[in-house]
């Protein structure tokens, strides 16, 4: 079976400031992956390669066997750490402009997700709280029939009862084979979510597992381990 990501030798740099140093990684398709690391440690900078949002890089990228470009991006849903909704928009219009440009947007999934918050769909993103819209996006980003799903810090900044509404939407009704490759610091709130890890320290992988051989390696959960791995 194809890896959904390959990764060999990535490096990145800013001027004299390395972002990525050497990384090397291969992820299998059908799983949820955090990729765990302190704010800084590459996180960010990798998963918008894989997105192919970002060039200019040395080694080889794979996404479902294709190196970053058109091909890859069909296959790649990419949800960013920051608001990408512009705040004129209703959120019909934004299910709207994800049906018109992602060929593989289930519209009626996207419904779904939306009528689930209980929040009308003329509502505007200039209204909306911090985590409603995150709820809208991850609920277009996860509405794709995707091979790669790529979230980065979805959970972060909102309160911890909308965590676990967010972290239900990545799971729900997930497409059998996808790899969904999900960024965050916040591992205690995401750990009951996860396959396996990639752990990530300046630019290096550190530490990667599935998550059940690790617990069992080191006798406690991915939270301890993380904090072990920071000192």
């Amino acid at each position: 079976m194809t890896p959904a990501i390959e990764i060999t030798g990535l490096t990145k740099t800013y001027g004299r400031s390395v972002a990525l140093d050497g990384v090397d990684l291969t992820l299998a398709p059908g799983h949820i992956v955090g990729l765990l690391g302190e704010n800084g440690c590459g996180k960010t900078t990798l998963l918008k390669i894989l997105a192919g949002v970002m060039q200019d890089y040395d080694g080889d990228v794979r996404i479902v066997g294709h190196a970053p470009g058109p091909e890859s991006k069909a296959r790649v849903s990419f949800l960013p750490d920051v608001s990408y909704l512009p705040d004129r928009a209703r959120i019909s219009d934004c299910v709207r402009w994800y049906r018109d440009f992602f060929a593989d947007f289930d519209e009626r999934k996207a419904a779904r997700f939306v009528d689930s918050f209980g929040f009308g769909t003329d509502l505007r993103m200039k209204d909306a709280s911090k985590g409603m819209r995150e709820k809208v996006q991850i609920a277009l980003a996860m509405s794709r029939d995707a091979s790669v799903f790529l979230l980065d810090e979805p959970i972060s900044g909102v309160d911890p009862a909308a965590r676990d509404v967010l972290l239900d939407l990545i799971v729900k009704d997930l497409p059998e084979h996808a790899l969904v490759l999900v960024s965050t610091h916040l591992v205690h709130d995401l750990e009951p979510l996860l396959d396996s890890v990639v752990m990530m320290r300046r630019g290096r992988v550190v530490l990667t597992g599935d998550v059940d051989d690790l617990r069992a390696e080191h006798g406690a959960g991915l939270d301890a381990i993380f904090k072990e791995m920071h000192r």
